[in-house]
């Protein structure tokens, strides 16, 4: 009979996967007793009691005494023992906020819609109350939270602290963006362009690891993108380079929302491509345009397709100018794969056929619509010197998130 036992390398993965489920179910839940732990995971309570302990020692879990149902209780969180850092991003159509760790692991996340002209300074009020109920989810006091990053989807100012061009984010203009969040949240404040953090998280972290001479190019309801140079991010003069969106492509085309005439986001933004669909699709939003299209709607993919090639003109155009060796493709619309890649690749290859370089590898993005998060939580990490370097393993920083 062969021999069943594990072998010592099956051992090692089955803890680790163990290790996984338990800081997966605390994540969840923001905070378990030890025996609610075992009734989540379905480990035993020893199991659970000895990797609770091993990840208490290494920074990574947090207990604490607790009282449940009258009886004693270890009640185990994620550790911020060293602070807090907190993300935030303020789109056209959306609001994201998370909370990290001294791993820079996420611990608490919140997403919801915004009305397309909401109100800065409404908006930031909201922030700071959703901001202490996280706090509270996580067991954590106002004072652990160290720094806040701020992504906004709009060019900014890099002297003036506000939104660059008019008519981009009008509830927004003429705030001092970071000034009135750090008002607001009593913390240090750093503020970007979404695009620029963007590439900032997908240099560190994601499809733009190890390529120092490279871009990301943001596509939803806006469109933008964010240089990588030489291994930094290029913002140019004033603060606002990357305006990838309002580049202008169709002379006297259709009107921007920026007041110009032509540029790629009305032609190929994401009010373009429902506007495009409105008398066949009434009502439909970008996501359902996506979802029709990957289920084959001949209408929805050629919308797509038709964004993707005019994008693809201007990603040429740009490619031509600072030769970067790769292209990441991100937001909203980037969910489309392939439908939107293909065009864009196509029409960039075939418009630098005749250059000796050869043309950038255009690529979906890996952090998805939360890379903007990302890298607000990254430039606020780094704000914060004081956080340590903990040292996670890959598979249970992949059950972390």
């Amino acid at each position: 009979m062969a021999d069943q036992r594990r072998t010592p390398g099956s051992q090692t993965s089955l803890r680790e996967a163990n290790r996984g489920r338990i800081v997966d179910a605390v994540k969840k839940h923001g905070g378990l007793t030890q025996v609610e732990l075992a009734g989540a995971t379905g480990l035993s309570p020893a199991t659970v009691s000895n990797i609770v302990k091993e990840l208490s020692e290494s920074g990574v879990l947090s207990t604490s005494k607790s009282m449940r149902s009258g009886r004693r209780a270890q009640y185990v969180t994620l550790a911020h023992a060293s602070g807090l850092v907190c993300g935030i991003h303020f789109s056209q159509r959306h609001l994201r906020v998370a909370l990290a760790d001294a791993t820079l692991t996420v611990v608490s996340e919140h997403e919801m819609p915004l009305a397309r002209d909401h109100r800065s300074d409404n908006e930031i009020r909201r922030v700071g109350m959703l901001l202490s109920d996280m706090l509270d989810t996580v067991s954590a006091e106002r004072d652990e939270l160290l720094a806040v990053g701020v992504a906004v989807s709009a060019p900014m100012d890099a002297a003036s602290g506000m939104v660059a061009r008019p008519g981009i984010l009008r509830g927004w203009e003429g705030i001092a963006i970071a000034d009135a969040v750090e008002r607001a949240l009593r913390v240090p404040v750093l503020v970007d362009n979404s695009s620029n953090l963007s590439a900032f998280a997908e240099h560190r972290l994601g499809a733009l690891r190890g390529q120092d001479d490279a871009m990301f190019l943001e596509v939803s309801d806006g469109i933008g993108a964010g240089i990588i140079m030489g291994g930094r991010g290029y913002r140019g003069a004033s603060g606002s380079a990357g305006e990838f969106g309002h580049m202008v492509i169709v002379e006297n085309g259709p009107l921007c929302r920026c007041g110009n005439l032509g540029c790629l986001e009305a032609i190929a933004g994401g009010d373009a491509i429902l506007g495009s669909l409105k008398n066949r699709y009434p009502g439909l939003k970008l996501g359902d345009v996506i979802v029709r299209a990957m289920a084959g709607d001949d209408a929805c993919i050629r919308a797509i397709a038709d964004a993707g090639t005019h994008i693809g003109v201007a990603a040429a155009n740009v490619a031509s100018m600072f030769d970067p060796i790769r292209m990441v493709v991100g937001g909203h619309l980037a969910r489309a794969g392939e439908l939107l890649l293909g065009p864009i690749r196509q029409v960039v290859d075939r418009s630098l056929a005749s250059r000796l370089a050869p043309a950038p590898e255009i690529v979906a993005g890996q952090l998805g619509p939360r890379a903007a998060l990302m890298g607000a939580l990254g430039i606020a990490a780094d704000r914060s010197s004081t956080f340590p370097v903990v040292s996670v393993s890959p598979d249970l920083r992949t059950a972390l998130g």
